[in-house]
């Protein structure tokens, strides 16, 4: 991905992510699950994935999860399985909603964070704020030709922050104003077509 403005920290549009939503259209926060998360590569196409394993039995609940790091600069490979806590909290209309409880050390401190989404901004998952994570939509300049790809990440952003905060879908028989939202946004990044604003941008790059 070209880039004009350089920012520090690390953008989480590009980041591969665990999302509360998604592990429970899923079916992990059901019951106890076993299965692998992939993750697809809008630009080249290639596939990473993480072994999961939802452990919602007992007084504790976890999400376990587990893959193999390779390192580029070298070509060594690294296992990881490890636990991260989930919480529940009440819904304003009724039932529960799951949490994922940031299990990062930075520092040596604890986060803790209660949070519905972990990034991959290193070799574990953790919270935006333990890797100090921003969003393309906050680095991009408006005036280069790379705006357009700028608002679809914009999109996803909010798709993603609406995901959080949806619990409950419909009400008295009637999707909420948020869950109308969020559909639209959905139906609006469908329609985006990634393929055309790259070879868009490559024709400018090399013009």
């Amino acid at each position: 991905m070209w880039r004009y403005n350089w920012n520090k920290k690390k953008e989480a549009d590009y980041l591969k992510k665990l999302d509360v939503c998604s592990l429970k259209k899923w079916k992990y926060l059901e019951t106890s699950r076993i299965g692998t998360i992939v993750w697809r590569n809008k630009f080249d196409g290639r596939e990473s994935t993480v072994g999961v394993q939802s452990i919602l039995s007992g007084g504790k609940k976890f999400l376990r999860i587990y893959y193999t790091q390779t390192y580029i600069d070298n070509g060594s490979k690294e296992h990881f399985d490890y636990k991260i806590l989930l919480v529940t909290t009440k819904c304003y209309y009724g039932g529960s909603r799951y949490w994922f409880i940031c299990p990062w050390y930075k520092n040596g401190k604890y986060c803790g964070r209660r949070v519905g989404v972990l990034y991959k901004g290193g070799d574990r998952f953790a919270c935006r704020h333990c890797y100090e994570l921003t969003y393309a939509s906050k680095n991009e300049n408006r005036r280069h030709f790379l705006f357009g790809l700028g608002q679809a990440f914009r999109m996803e952003r909010k798709i993603e922050e609406l995901e959080e905060v949806v619990v409950t879908p419909y009400y008295d028989g009637r999707p909420t104003k948020k869950y109308k939202k969020l559909i639209e946004l959905r139906k609006r990044c469908l329609e985006i077509d990634f393929d055309a604003m790259t070879m868009d941008m490559e024709k400018k790059l090399h013009s």
